[in-house]
C-alpha cells in the first residue's frame, strides 16, 4: 500500500454504489449521470442527498482525477420534481423547509469543495436546480437547443438558490444574472455561450463524448495543481487582492515541490511531453 493511501486520507471512488443516480469511473474520469429520462431527469430529495455524498466522497478519491456531470436522453435537468420535490414543500414547516434548502445548498458546497475540476455536459433542458448543478461545474459544454433557466421565479420563489446570487454574477456578470434571476426566462445555447455561461458549444451527438475528452485530458494535466487552482478560484472570492497574492504564493510554491513540476522541466528540456502523475 502506498503512502497516500495508507495514511488513512485516501478512498476509492470507483466501488461506491449509487441508487438515484448513475455513477461510473472510466480512467479516472468519475462520470455521474442524471438518469431519469422519461421526465427530464429532475431531483428528487434522493438523488440530491446522493449528489452531495458522492461529491463529498470524492474529495478523498485517489482514482478520480476529473467528473463529467451529464444527463440521460437528451436532456441535462429539469430542476426538482414537481410532485416528489415541490409538492411535499408546500406543506411542510419552518424547520423542514430549511433542513431541506441547507441540504440542497450543501450540494454546492461539496462542488466547490472536491478537488476534482467537474465538466458539465448540457444539452436540452436545464432549468431551476439543475441550472445550479451547471452554474456550480467549473467547465461547461453546451448545444445550441439546450435552454438554462433559473426558474425560481415562476415557482414564487426568490433568485437566490443554491448561491445562485454569489456565483451566477461571477460567471456572466452582475446584470444579466439579474435579468436571469428576476425573470426566470430560458437561455438558448447562443446566449449562454456568447455569455460565457457555455465554454464549449457543440452538436447534441457531440456534448457527452466532447466533455469526457476534456475531463479525460484534465485528468492527464497536473492534477495536484489543478485542485490547487480549483481551491484558490474558490477561495480568492472573499479575499481583498493583496491577500489573495499572498495566497497565490504560498499556493504556487507548494505546486513548486511536486514532481510534475520537475517532470514538465525535464521534458521541455529533452523536446518531449511531460507525463503527470498528480504528485
Amino acid at each position: 500500500m502506498d503512502s497516500h493511501h495508507s495514511a488513512g486520507n485516501r478512498r476509492d471512488a470507483a466501488g461506491t454504489t449509487c441508487h438515484h443516480i448513475g455513477w461510473a469511473v472510466h480512467d479516472a474520469v468519475g462520470v455521474i449521470t442524471l438518469n431519469r429520462p422519461e421526465r427530464k431527469n429532475p431531483l428528487t430529495f434522493e438523488s440530491y442527498a446522493e449528489l452531495r455524498d458522492l461529491f463529498r466522497a470524492l474529495s478523498l478519491a485517489g482514482d478520480v482525477k476529473a467528473i463529467v456531470l451529464q444527463g440521460a436522453g437528451g436532456n441535462f435537468c429539469s430542476g426538482g420534481d414537481v410532485h416528489e420535490i415541490i409538492g411535499p414543500l408546500t406543506n411542510m414547516r419552518l424547520p423542514d423547509l430549511l433542513a431541506f434548502t441547507r441540504m440542497t445548498g450543501d450540494v454546492v458546497k461539496a462542488m466547490r469543495a472536491c478537488p476534482q475540476p467537474i465538466v458539465a455536459a448540457i444539452d436540452g433542458a436545464c432549468a431551476g436546480a439543475g441550472a445550479i448543478l451547471a452554474m456550480a461545474s467549473d467547465l461547461r459544454v453546451g448545444t445550441a437547443r439546450s435552454r438554462v433557466a433559473f426558474l425560481f421565479s415562476r415557482v414564487g420563489l426568490a433568485g437566490c438558490d443554491m448561491g445562485a446570487c454569489s456565483v451566477l454574477p461571477r460567471l456572466i456578470g452582475h446584470g444579466r444574472a439579474a435579468e436571469l434571476l428576476y425573470t426566470g426566462r430560458a437561455l438558448t445555447g447562443d446566449e449562454a455561450f456568447g455569455w460565457g455561461f457555455y465554454n464549449r458549444l457543440v452538436e447534441p451527438a457531440d456534448v457527452s463524448a466532447n466533455a469526457m475528452a476534456w475531463a479525460a485530458e484534465l485528468a492527464a494535466g497536473p492534477t495536484f495543481a489543478h485542485a490547487m487552482t480549483k481551491r484558490m478560484l474558490h477561495q480568492e472570492w472573499a479575499m481583498g487582492l493583496d491577500q489573495a497574492i499572498e495566497a497565490e504564493a504560498q499556493a504556487q510554491a507548494i505546486c513548486m515541490t511536486t514532481g510534475d513540476f520537475k517532470r514538465a522541466y525535464d521534458a521541455f528540456r529533452a523536446k518531449g511531453t511531460p507525463q503527470f502523475t498528480g504528485e
